[in-house]
C-alpha cells in the first residue's frame, strides 16, 4: 500500500469535468485507488463518490493505492492533478 498527500492546484479546484477525468485516470490501474480526507475514504474509480468531495484550491487529501501497480497509480493520479490548470 502506498500513500501520498496531495494539495489541489489549478484555477478551479476539482469540479465536474476534472473529477470525471480523474476517475478515468484511476480506472487505468489494476490497484484499488482511494482518496482519503480526515473523515472520508472515497473510491477514486467511482464517479458518484468522487463527485461528493467538492475540493477547492489549496485543500489537501491523501491518495492511497493498493495492488500490483500501486506506485504507477499514485504517480499517475499525482501527475494528473499537477497538470490541472
Amino acid at each position: 500500500m502506498v500513500r501520498k498527500p496531495i494539495t489541489i492546484q489549478g484555477k478551479a479546484g476539482l469540479e465536474a469535468r476534472p473529477i470525471a477525468l480523474l476517475v478515468q485516470e484511476a480506472n487505468q490501474y489494476a490497484s484499488k485507488v482511494y482518496i482519503e480526507t480526515e473523515d472520508k475514504k472515497i473510491n477514486a474509480k467511482s464517479i458518484m463518490g468522487m463527485m461528493s468531495l467538492q475540493y477547492k484550491i489549496g485543500e489537501e487529501f491523501t491518495v492511497v493505492a493498493d495492488g500490483e501497480d500501486e506506485q504507477a497509480a499514485i504517480t499517475g493520479v499525482e501527475q494528473f492533478l499537477k497538470n490541472q490548470k
